[in-house]
Formats: structure tokens, C-alpha cells, sequence
């Protein structure tokens, strides 16, 4: 049997090849947004085996796994690290037709050099060999990126983290630029009870602020920011199921639940809960704008949906799906207050339902401004789009509604540091789509013009964008 993952994997016409050869397959990757450990990254220790750095958190195996019938025990329990992976080998054959497939064995082919498939015959032949190549020098977490050409790293980060791995990282010279990017989520969770109090007792104690209402939160925020900002940090991103609205309740109202919650009354907190995210929101926004920052937002995850799950294994072990929130009218008005006040920073807008593609391709062009190519982003398909058809649609609609010449492209949201051929992927399908353009006669048959765009999408564009 002819194995499928060839040179030519995704190109369609000698122009596609040409295109990916000459335009996109050698060029340094920016991962602006990615969920990899600092500290592995400057512990720059091997991993024990394939199982630790290839299914540990990959919650898009675990659902496959489940999908298939496969006992939790060999997914999130305490089966060996050898078992896990002949279950998931196991699995694989069946997998077609889903990114998965796909990306097992590009991972399979870059770094490890593996050109079969994996199935349950080749599971123990597959897992020695990439187990002893783990033990390798160049095959340590710093000299992995360095294998695939990544330039830039932008990691996920909570505001009350204390960034000493990332320091680390820069002493190391690696040659990489591994910048943190702010993520304040859990600041939102003001319904939470006991968890929003403990987290806000933690960020009070590494700011040196003391909370005791709005204006001393935001002042331990902007202390956060203004660290981080010390630290590299160009980006900040949030996690939401859509932009909050003003709501009813005044900042004298929302001030007074807030001050209530930090004593231990959780009564009201529900009630204004999306004025107290829309304030605080906002205030961020302002503060980014300020520092020059990108704004990141992930919008329409419906998440936990399992409750049985989530008590017995936790958060982000596969149980999310697509949200269909309204997202339209509060972006739009969210947006435009930011910018009647000349804060509004450049933007990334991700959405999650793919029925929204159309929103937020023309949301972006709202709002673009002087002097910034490109300075609100349809962002990259993400999560569960992140695949052949969610990337093609997207960069179909971008091109539709917007310019696909000033999209900054790709990037992994990914926890392992084998996810990087998601990058080749995407270079792949992006050239054979321009490719088709031109084969049909939709676009010059002028490769120099074309790839020099292909070119800007893949690195060029993402480079001036995350400058600061």
C-alpha cells in the first residue's frame, strides 16, 4: 500500500508546488498564540517517551479516543504511557477524514523521520523508535522548535504568573523569541464564590496591591500589565463566550457587589456579572492600547458541558463544543466605544461557530485604521475549524469580505511541540488554493506577484504585526 503523506501532500497542480516551494515551505514560523509550557521550554529537559509529549493534553486525541469506544482509563487514567499509545495507534486507521489523521502522521514524519502508518500493528515498533530518538539531544524541547524554524513563540499566561521561566528563556540565548502573553481570565469570574476570591486574593499579593474595590483591582491590573510589558509581552487574549454588553446596573451598583463578593456575599454577583466583565474589559482594552499591544479574543466556546466529567477530570480534557451566542451587536458596540475614545488597539477576532465567519470577517473592516495594514484580524480558524474546510472557509471569507493580502495566518493553540506541521499544513492549503485561482483563470498566472503575498501571509505579515 502506497503510503499517502508524498512531497506533493495537499498541492493539486504544479503551481501549487511551485508556489509552497519557492514562497512558503522555508520560512521561520511566528506561533503568535500557542499553549506550550515555559518551563519545559527553559528546563529544555527530553520528555520519557512519545506518550508524555504527544498525548498528555491533547484533548483532540482523548475525543477520538472516546468517540471509539476506548475505556478513560487508557486516556486520562492511570494505564501505562505504553498502553495509552497503542489505544490511540489503535484508533488512528479510524480517524479518516478527520484532521487528526492528517496530523498524526505529519508529526510521525517531522521530527521523527516516520513515513508509515500507525495502527495497532506498528504501535510498539513506532513507540520504541520515537522513545529513543526522545532521549536525543536534538530532540529537546529548544532544539525541536529550533528543527522546525519557529522565530517567535507568544505563550498563554495568567497575570498573576511570575514569568521566571520566561526570564530564564532569555538568558539562555536559544534563539527563539518566547514572549508571554496576558491572559486574564479567571479576573471575570466573579460568580465563581470561593475560586474568584482566592484568585483575587492571589493577584493582590503579587501586584502589592491591596483589593478592596474596582479602582484598587484595576490599579493590580495595570501593575500586571506593566510587568509583563517589561517582560516582551506584545499580546493579551481572552477566553469568552461573547463580548459582554454595558448591562443595567452603574459602576456605583457594580462597585458595591464587588466590594460584597470580597467579603463572602455571593447574592448579586450573578446578577452583574456581565456589567462587572464589560467595565473591566474595557479598562484592559484602554491599558493595552496604551502599552501597544495586540488584543486577542476567542469568542463562542460552549465549555464543561459534561458535568460528570468535569468533576471527576477537571477543565480542558475535551468537553467543550460550539457555542451559537449572539456575537454581532456587543463586538460591534464593544468595539466602537473603544474607538470613539482612540483606545482601540489591533485586534485578533476568532470565532468559534462557523456560522459567524461572515460577522466577523466584515466586523473587521469597521473599525481598520491609518497606518496599521490590517490593524483589526479576521483571526485564523480556530479549535474545531481548525481543519481543511474550517481554514479553507475562512480564508475564502477574509478574501471575500476583507484582505487576504494583510492576513498574519496561522498559528498552533496547541500544548505539544510536535503541533508544528499545523503550520506546513496550512502553508500547503493555502498555496493550492491561490494555485487553483490561477489554474482557472481567476488570478494572474504570475507567481512572482502571488507568492510574494503567499509569502506576506505566511511570516512577513504576522512579523510587522507583533512588533512593539
Amino acid at each position: 500500500m502506497s503510503y499517502f503523506l508524498k512531497d506533493n501532500f495537499l498541492l493539486q497542480s504544479d503551481i501549487a508546488v511551485v508556489l509552497y516551494n519557492d514562497y512558503a515551505k522555508d520560512l521561520p514560523i511566528i506561533d503568535y498564540h500557542n499553549h506550550l509550557s515555559p518551563q519545559q521550554i527553559a528546563e529544555n529537559k527530553n520528555f520519557e517517551n512519545i506518550t508524555k509529549i504527544w498525548l498528555n493534553g491533547d484533548h483532540y486525541k482523548w475525543r477520538a479516543m472516546r468517540a471509539y469506544g476506548i475505556d478513560e482509563g487508557f486516556i486520562t487514567g492511570n494505564a501505562s504511557d505504553e498502553d495509552k499509545f497503542r489505544k490511540w495507534a489503535e484508533v488512528v486507521p479510524n480517524t479518516l477524514r478527520n484532521p487528526l489523521f492528517h496530523w498524526t502522521h505529519m508529526e510521525l514524519k517531522n521530527p521523527f523521520g516516520i513515513n508509515e502508518y500507525l495502527n495497532g500493528a506498528s504501535a510498539d515498533k513506532i513507540y520504541k523508535e520515537t522513545t529513543e530518538k526522545l532521549q536525543q539531544e536534538n530532540f529537546k524541547p529548544q532544539s525541536l522548535l529550533n528543527n522546525y524554524n519557529v522565530e517567535m513563540l507568544g505563550t498563554t499566561d495568567d497575570p498573576t504568573e511570575d514569568l521566571s521561566f520566561h526570564q530564564s528563556i532569555r538568558q539562555q540565548i536559544i534563539g527563539i523569541d518566547v514572549r508571554p502573553s496576558f491572559r486574564p481570565d479567571k479576573i471575570f469570574a466573579i460568580s465563581k464564590g470561593e475560586s474568584f476570591r482566592d484568585y483575587v486574593r492571589k493577584l493582590s499579593e503579587i501586584s502589592n496591591v491591596e483589593i478592596s474595590d474596582l479602582d484598587t483591582l484595576l490599579e493590580a491590573l495595570q501593575k500586571r500589565i506593566n510587568f509583563f510589558d517589561e517582560q516582551g509581552c506584545v499580546a493579551a487574549d481572552h477566553g469568552l463566550l461573547y463580548i459582554p454588553h454595558k448591562g443595567k446596573h452603574s459602576l456605583k451598583e457594580i462597585n458595591h457587589v464587588f466590594f460584597t463578593v470580597l467579603l463572602g456575599d455571593d447574592e448579586e454577583a450573578e446578577e452583574i456579572e456581565e456589567g462587572y466583565t464589560h467595565y473591566v474589559l474595557t479598562e484592559l482594552c484602554k491599558m493595552y492600547y496604551e502599552k501597544g499591544w495586540v488584543q486577542q479574543f476567542h469568542l463562542g466556546a460552549l465549555r464543561n458541558n459534561n458535568t460528570i466529567k468535569l468533576k471527576e477530570i477537571g477543565t480542558d480534557t475535551g468537553y467543550d463544543s460550539i457555542g451559537d451566542y449572539p456575537q454581532a451587536q456587543a463586538l460591534s458596540a464593544f468595539l466602537n466605544n473603544l474607538e470613539n475614545q482612540q483606545k482601540l488597539t489591533k485586534t485578533i477576532l476568532y470565532n468559534l461557530n462557523p456560522a459567524d465567519n461572515a460577522v466577523f470577517g466584515s466586523m473587521t473592516g469597521n473599525f481598520q485604521g491609518e497606518g496599521t495594514k490590517g490593524k483589526i484580524q479576521f483571526g485564523s480558524a480556530w479549535w474545531f475549524l481548525d481543519q481543511l474546510d474550517g481554514m479553507e472557509q475562512q480564508i475564502n471569507t477574509l478574501s471575500n469580505l476583507g484582505l487576504i493580502s494583510t492576513f498574519i495566518g496561522m498559528l498552533t493553540d496547541s500544548r505539544s511541540f510536535l503541533s508544528f506541521p499545523r503550520h506546513e499544513y496550512f502553508r500547503r492549503l493555502l498555496c493550492n488554493l491561490f494555485a487553483e485561482d490561477i489554474r482557472k483563470g481567476l488570478l494572474p498566472n504570475d507567481l512572482k506577484w502571488i507568492g510574494s503575498i503567499i509569502s506576506d501571509i505566511c511570516y512577513h505579515n504576522a512579523k510587522s504585526y507583533f512588533k512593539n
